[in-house]
């Protein structure tokens, strides 16, 4: 299999990095932080690159270039830990394009292609932890459309959103619906997040809603894996910085005369990171890769990505900290934002111990091994 990325995909991995280098420094990014977590301009800078319409055809106004593009700008964004949330923006143009009917294509999906509007899921909920098939938001049909009744914890930028993509049961079954955030009977209480980022808990009161699909379980199970690839692909550019700041940081801080870099200890210390760095870029190929195959193998594959990043990123964040020493924690020190941004993403879309589980659920007498 070849692993080598195409022109587009290098050209546009050269123009995210850039963007990232020269735009989004980490003086701006505390400056967005100390704001609430969010900048539009920002928003609109890389919607001026056109990253919107990556998962998005050329018909509804995207890029159609699919889900390696979408890994190659996720691993950029990773590099700079950028702020907003835009693994949202893939997730939203991969499920409207692949589940929602034309009117409701034709709708939103130029509009999230060219960045005016910010679409963003909304499916956790208190009881369910990281089932997706648990689900208590209910929607009836009032009118020519839904009303949807439900509350939905840590949304993305739930409070800054134009839209968000909610699961909620339909006679009995769960369905997946676009709620306007503008629409009668819609509340959403924002807040940072551990990375710095922002959040929302966001509670609807019989809010208009427009169906999207009928089978909103493998749908949402769709846009998770998504956000699943997305986030795994981000993690492995937060670790490669980590790592190139730490090998930095020892090859200036000295004890007794000599950098700590000359020593033999600290130096595999180093290797294992990089070990674990290189595992988690191959399984975030391997999901990336796996995100247009049959929902079953699709799921499994994803779920044993997910579990791999998260041991990786412990294992990397972890390992950055004791050796910068107390500095790594320091809020002044950039390291310590890359520490908590791996801290949050490996609880993201699942934590490791529950990915572990599905991993175990779905092996078979051969764990897929042997044919």
């Amino acid at each position: 299999m070849d692993f080598n990325f195409s022109d587009d995909q290098e050209q546009l991995r050269d123009a995210v990095r850039k963007w990232v280098d020269k735009g989004y420094d980490f003086e701006r990014r505390r400056g967005i932080e100390a704001k609430g977590g969010f900048s539009r301009e920002a928003w609109d800078e890389l919607a001026e690159l056109g990253l919107g319409g990556l998962y998005i055809g050329e018909g509804d106004g995207g890029l159609g270039m699919g889900p390696v593009a979408g890994m190659v700008v996720m691993e950029e964004l990773g590099r700079g830990i950028v702020l907003e949330p835009f693994a949202q923006t893939l997730i939203a143009g991969a499920v409207l394009s692949g589940y929602a009917g034309t009117e409701v294509k034709d709708a939103w999906l130029p509009r999230i292609a060219g960045g005016q509007a910010i679409v963003v899921l909304a499916y956790q909920e208190r009881k369910a932890r990281y089932r997706l098939d648990l689900c208590e938001a209910t929607a009836v049909k009032s009118g020519s459309g839904h009303s949807l009744t439900g509350a939905k914890s840590v949304v993305p930028v739930g409070d800054e959103a134009d839209a968000f993509i909610v699961p909620a049961k339909l006679d009995g079954k769960i369905a997946l619906f676009l709620v306007e955030r503008s629409a009668s009977g819609v509340e959403a209480r924002g807040y940072g997040t551990q990375d710095g980022a922002r959040a929302a808990e966001v509670v609807f009161d019989k809010a208009d809603a427009t169906l999207v699909t009928a089978d909103g379980l493998a749908a949402l199970e769709y846009a998770v894996d998504v956000g699943i690839a997305a986030t795994c692909a981000e993690a492995v550019g937060v670790m490669d910085k980590t790592v190139a700041l730490t090998v930095e940081y020892m090859n200036q801080r000295k004890q007794f005369g000599v950098v700590i870099s000359s020593f033999q200890a600290l130096r595999h210390r180093i290797a294992d990171m990089k070990m674990q760095l290189e595992l988690a870029r191959s399984m975030s190929y391997y999901a990336t890769l796996k995100l247009n195959a049959p929902a079953d193998e699709r799921r499994q594959a994803l779920a044993r990505a997910k579990y791999q990043l998260g041991t990786s990123m412990r294992y990397v964040a972890a390992n950055s900290v004791q050796l910068h020493g107390g500095i790594g924690v320091t809020d002044e020190y950039i390291g310590s934002h890359y520490f908590r941004k791996l801290t949050q993403m490996e609880m993201t879309f699942g934590d490791t111990l529950h990915h572990l589980g599905e991993v175990s659920a779905r092996m078979q007498d051969t764990a897929g091994v042997f044919a």
